[in-house]
């Protein structure tokens, strides 16, 4: 199989899909793998690493693409990309087509096989390609939302952990996930007043175990959320529901009634967002300010670490990107049923029930 690596292209996004020691492991399986010039730069690889490691590299997208089987990407392909690939093709890397659907109308019109990362789903519920991207989202959360608060910043001008005799901030984490879970563990290593909402008793129940007394959490209702977002100085919204749209759990009355320089930080801005003022931003100019309030909306956090990003991703999708190189798609799906809930869209029909009646 030939398989080909796009560059990203997203602003200030630096990861990228494959490494060169996977290179090398694709080349003894007998494939050919091309790589698109200067892909690895951000993340620590030149060239001629992938060189040495047996890729070849091309520059132009359009050859890359008309030359390869597989395309593998971190982030959902462009417009202009999809309209580059033939029928029969494999997309596999980040789709998020929930909220964009120009992008799922050219991915049905091109009648490729994508696959999302986000949406490939372990027998137990789990999603092993969308962990060490949100553990990462919402350690940069709280870091950014702390950055944000700082008066020079355009924030209230609050410091995280507060002084020995003036109060912390207070941090409100919508979800206990793993977004939440790791938007917590900053909050509460910076000194912040934090408190989790979800709405699972059993989940509540395990992050008492986790966190004792170090945090408060409470089961969300939108009352709840309300009260607490309107005394909150720092809110990061990490609410998922596979491969749909986020839930708006905070409404923009809410955000009306929220103090003035406090920060929201919509992790789930690339499913629609969890705030109904949300918009997705850029690493380049990350916040807007609505009402008073500054929301960071940025859909690729992870892009702005991307020496560890890269590797994070890449410890757990490589093996999928083999099985897919090494088997084809059907007997992939066939040994490693989780593949088959990564299909989004095939020969142009949409397969992934959460995406139906998008377009």
């Amino acid at each position: 199989m030939i398989i080909a690596c796009l560059k990203e292209v997203k602003t200030r996004e630096g990861r990228v899909c494959l490494i060169p020691d996977n290179v090398k492991q694709l080349k003894a399986g007998g494939h050919t793998v091309l790589i698109q010039k200067n892909a690895g730069v951000l993340s620590g690889f030149e060239d001629r690493d992938y060189v040495e490691a047996g890729a070849e590299i091309v520059e132009k997208t359009k050859e890359l693409i008309e030359r390869s089987d597989l395309i593998v990407k971190v982030k959902e392909p462009t417009i202009e990309e999809i309209n580059m690939m033939h029928e029969g093709q494999i997309f596999f890397g980040y789709l998020h087509l929930a909220p964009i659907p120009d992008t799922m109308r050219a991915i049905l019109n091109s009648k490729i096989h994508a696959l999302g990362f986000e949406t490939l789903q372990l027998e137990d519920g789990s999603l092993p390609l969308l962990i060490p991207m949100s553990e990462i989202a919402g350690k940069l959360a709280t870091q950014n939302g702390a950055h944000f608060l700082r008066f020079d910043q355009g924030g209230r001008g609050v410091l995280m952990g507060g002084t020995r005799t003036v109060k912390p901030a207070n941090v409100l984490i919508l979800g206990g996930g793993v977004v939440g879970r790791c938007a917590a563990d900053v909050a509460i290593g910076m000194g912040g007043n934090t408190t989790i909402l979800d709405i699972s008793k059993k989940k509540l129940d395990e992050l008492k175990v986790k966190y004792g007394n170090t945090c408060h959490l409470m089961l969300s209702t939108p009352e709840t959320i309300e009260r607490l977002a309107i005394e909150a100085d720092l809110v990061v919204s990490g609410v998922l529901l596979v491969g749909e749209r986020a839930p708006k759990l905070i409404t923009e009355d809410m955000v009306k009634k929220m103090k003035r320089g406090s920060v929201i930080v919509d992790v789930s801005v690339d499913q629609g967002g969890c705030v109904e003022t949300s918009e997705v931003t850029t690493h380049e100019h990350p916040t807007v300010v609505k009402h008073g309030v500054l929301h960071y909306g940025v859909a690729n956090m992870p892009g702005c670490v991307p020496v560890t990003s890269t590797l994070a991703l890449n410890n757990e999708s490589f093996k999928y990107i083999k099985y897919l190189a090494d088997l084809g798609l059907d007997k992939a799906c066939q040994q490693y049923p989780e593949m088959k809930k990564a299909i989004n869209c095939s020969l142009g029909k949409v397969m992934h029930p959460a995406i139906m009646g998008i377009v």
